[in-house]
């Protein structure tokens, strides 16, 4: 191999800038080739030893799966460079200088950011615990991460200036004071930034709604100082970066990602119409789709429980009969569960609420099976006015407070047939 570089560096000896390319040039394939060592060799290995011990179970988990050492891996080219630059003959030394600042500076954040993402490894492996939802780590892990970055970021600024680590940190401790006085806004947005961009709280087109902020919309832009929302009237909201970490704030995207929307509207019942359902009038209801079913269950069921009171000689005033408000409730929750555009893998029910002075709240609760704002809205009107429609078929009134025109138009009435009255008696 010496020979062979020896006589390469006699052929190329009447042109100095060849032989230094030339050089260059096969230390940047020793790199790559290291690269390629590393990767598709040693990591292999790596990766089938740990699927064979302590992750064989964690196939689902992308962190796990060797997220890590790959990671680490990038240090190798970059120490292969570092060591080669001062052989490569004929190059300015500020130049050599400079290159080897780079590759330090690349294993510095490299190293960096395996060392958080194996923090995040460590805090998933926590999250598996059962008493972990009681004591979370991740707000320390937080912490950890934030210190790793702030001592790689110093140590990258101290390596490409050329000083000592151990001075820039001195100086940065005695400008603090200062540089936090100055850019306050910026280093609080910038911490905020960093913080939203790692967890995710934030992401273009998020649907969110911040009303200290009069912010309800979808987001558009997001800069450093600050978060971009455009409302669903078309104006625009901009919000401090910094409040999304101090200040609370809602995010449809959970609703987005499940493909649902909630309908959460109560139907308020008149309170006098509430009875009990004759014979006649439960066998009317037959014609009623949906609801045979629960006539025959219910019939049945009540039928044993009132002979056994029977039985017991009590009195028939303990006896229980079917009511059309329970009779219509099921009918609505049958209904639901036939609509084709409500989910029934989600939350579906309808219940009776608490019963107010505007009557007894029947609230409707299910998701419809989309998320888009016009259909929604389309499926939950669809509903409701069928149930507003069909409600007087189980001799049921919807609560409606009454204007003061009623009683205005009768009193008027009845004041102009007065005088015709006292006519005709006269």
């Amino acid at each position: 191999m010496m020979a062979w570089m020896d006589w390469l560096q006699a052929q190329l000896s009447p042109y100095p800038w060849a032989w230094t390319a030339a050089v260059a040039a096969l230390l940047l394939l020793a790199a790559w080739l290291a690269n390629w060592l590393t990767k598709h060799v040693l990591l292999r290995g790596i990766r089938r030893l740990l699927r064979k011990t302590v992750y064989r179970d964690a196939e689902h988990d992308s962190d796990v799966r060797m997220s890590v050492i790959p990671r680490l891996a990038n240090v190798v080219p970059a120490l292969v460079i570092y060591a080669g630059a001062v052989l490569i003959p004929d190059l300015p030394p500020l130049f050599v200088s400079v290159v080897r600042g780079l590759c330090q500076a690349w294993i510095v954040l490299t190293v960096a950011l395996s060392v958080a993402r194996a923090l995040d490894v460590v805090n998933r492996e926590y999250e598996r615990r059962p008493r972990a939802i009681d004591k979370p780590i991740k707000g320390y892990l937080q912490v950890a991460k934030i210190v790793v970055f702030v001592l790689a970021g110093i140590s990258v600024f101290a390596t490409l200036i050329g000083a000592e680590f151990v001075h820039v940190l001195t100086g940065l401790g005695a400008m603090t004071a200062v540089t936090m006085l100055i850019f306050q806004d910026t280093i609080l947005s910038f911490v905020a930034s960093v913080q939203i961009g790692s967890d995710g709280r934030v992401r273009m087109g998020d649907w969110i709604e911040m009303p200290s902020q009069n912010a309800d919309g979808d987001v558009i832009d997001i800069a450093l100082h600050t978060v971009t929302v455009r409302n669903w009237d078309l104006t625009i909201t901009t919000i401090p970066t910094k409040k999304l970490i101090s200040e609370s704030f809602k995010n449809w995207r959970g609703m987005s990602e499940s493909g649902g929307r909630r309908i959460k509207r109560a139907l308020h019942i008149d309170q006098s119409s509430v009875r009990f359902l004759e014979k006649d009038e439960r066998d009317a209801l037959r014609r009623v789709a949906l609801i045979d079913e629960y006539l025959d269950a219910k019939r049945a069921e009540l039928e044993s429980w009132n002979a056994k009171l029977e039985a017991a000689g009590k009195d028939p005033v303990n006896a229980r009969r079917v009511t059309n408000l329970g009779t219509f409730r099921a009918y609505a929750l049958a209904y639901l569960r036939a609509h084709p555009k409500v989910r029934k893998d989600m939350t579906l029910l309808v219940r009776q609420m608490d019963p107010s002075a505007t009557g007894i709240p029947l609230e409707i609760y299910c998701f419809t099976a989309t998320t888009a704002w016009a259909e929604y809205e389309g499926i939950q009107s669809d509903i409701f006015d069928h149930l507003l429609a069909i409600l007087p078929e189980f001799g049921l009134r919807v609560f409606q407070s009454t204007s003061d025109a009623a009683f205005a138009a009768a009193l008027s009435g009845r004041d102009a047939t007065a005088p015709a009255e006292a006519a005709a008696d006269a």
